[in-house]
């Protein structure tokens, strides 16, 4: 009998395992994938021929990819009924064969919904958005030296204002809120508190130092030169400062770095530096000098853009 409600495992495969902390991948896995909205399913159809193509040559045909379609956006509301846009059965077939893939999801722009994407990283704990960008030669590029470019953005992915808690200007719980910022807590600051619509922004210790370790972890395996902490701490400086703090007290505390010239800097045993830039200066530096710049932790918001 089938776990799901409307999921039916496909036979010819196994599951991929965690044990001893690493995945254990069978010869013919079993990988969930979600088609998506819009161009998904173009894009699936593309994709699935070149990803199970790629397998068999990897692997001189000796090992494949079982797929098994889960439901997520407008055809979960097909397939689950009306305004069912992330049904439980997904996520539990997601968390049971541990490793999908999926395509893009419809989120309307202004009202209707949450995105289901944040959805999905939240109720998965899918914490690091990891995204190597590099260069890959005969690709026309509108950078002077784009072979510079060989960087590995680990971004936070469930906290910050992309977590959606948030207010509509004009409802009561607006009006509560701003109400009790301006009598409980003095704030001074809304200028137009009457219309305004009010969000959010957590930034956590554990939530920081968790995104900063796997991206430490990962420069030191790899032998990668250094970890640039992207923030904006100059403004936000509770939130977006901590990060940038919490990142260093990490690389010291738990890496056995030391300060660098008197710090803020930090230097690992092996050689990495652990340095920090505010969003709007590396996003200039990386276009004029990439090569400075090689993993990069950063928040949700930040590692958007």
């Amino acid at each position: 009998m089938s776990p799901y409600l409307k999921l039916q495992e496909p036979t010819g495969g196994k599951r991929i395992t965690f044990q001893n902390a690493r995945l254990q991948v069978p010869d013919n896995p079993i990988f969930p994938y979600i088609e998506g909205d819009g161009t998904g399913p173009d894009i699936w159809r593309a994709s699935q021929r070149v990803f199970d193509e790629a397998v068999k040559k990897a692997y001189g045909g000796k090992r494949s990819i079982v797929w098994f379609e889960v439901y997520a956006g407008e055809k979960a509301n097909s397939v689950y009924g009306p305004n069912t846009w992330l049904h439980d059965d997904t996520l539990n077939a997601i968390k049971d064969h541990i490793v999908a893939i999926k395509g893009p999801l419809t989120t309307p722009v202004g009202g209707g919904i949450r995105s289901i994407n944040v959805t999905l990283r939240q109720m998965l704990d899918l914490y690091v958005c990891l995204r190597p960008v590099r260069y890959f030669e005969g690709v026309p590029s509108p950078v002077r030296h784009p072979e510079r470019v060989n960087m590995v953005i680990f971004r936070e992915n469930t906290e910050d204002i992309y977590a959606g808690i948030e207010w509509k200007s004009g409802t009561p719980e607006a009006a509560k809120v701003v109400e009790w910022l301006q009598k409980e807590m003095g704030v001074k600051k809304i200028r137009f508190p009457e219309t305004s619509s009010i969000g959010v922004k957590p930034v956590s210790k554990d939530g920081t130092t968790r995104l900063v370790r796997a991206a430490i972890k990962f420069a030191v395996e790899n032998k990668r030169s250094s970890v640039t902490l992207v923030h904006k701490g100059n403004i936000m400086k509770f939130t977006e400062g901590a990060f940038r703090d919490w990142g260093y007290e990490l690389a010291q505390k738990e890496f056995g770095g030391s300060l660098l010239d008197g710090g803020p800097w930090v230097k690992l045993s092996n050689g990495v530096i652990i340095k920090d830039m505010i969003a709007d200066n590396f996003l200039q530096q990386i276009l004029t000098r990439p090569s400075e710049y090689d993993v990069i932790a950063t928040l949700n918001l930040n590692g958007d853009y």
